[in-house]
């Protein structure tokens, strides 16, 4: 009786342990990334190299640099900004990743309100 507490204690600990992220596999490769907003599904596709992303959304194509700050985590900064907003950097985490897919985290460097988003890997 004395030991069900401790058995407890110990399959919590182990519930709670991290999944691996796989975060390598999706460096470079094209990709979908889907989200609704205003109850409207947006898609936009990007191909992303080590050190560039080129994405089309909207029949619009734009350029961002990538630097990889871990194995996980990125900031993209666009490359030929048109607005004060477009010259954020924006920072991204990958949280969790599956055999062609990841879900992350994003936000504009140095603001607190984060963004969820799954992307899928084409290739």
């Amino acid at each position: 009786m004395k030991k069900l507490p401790l058995l407890l204690l110990v399959l919590t600990l182990l519930s709670c342990s991290n999944k691996e992220r796989k975060c390598q596999d999706f460096k470079t490769g094209k990709f979908v990334f889907t989200q609704e907003i205003d109850g409207k599904k947006h898609t936009s596709t990007f191909v992303r190299t080590d050190s560039l992303q080129i994405e089309t959304y909207n029949g619009k194509t734009d350029t961002a640099s990538v630097r990889w700050v871990n194995d996980c985590e990125f900031i993209l900064r666009k490359l030929h900004p048109k607005t004060m907003n477009e010259r954020k950097a924006i920072s991204m985490t990958i949280l969790a990743t599956e055999k062609n897919s990841y879900i992350f985290d994003y936000c504009f460097v140095g603001d607190s309100k984060k963004h969820r988003g799954t992307v899928t890997k084409l290739n």
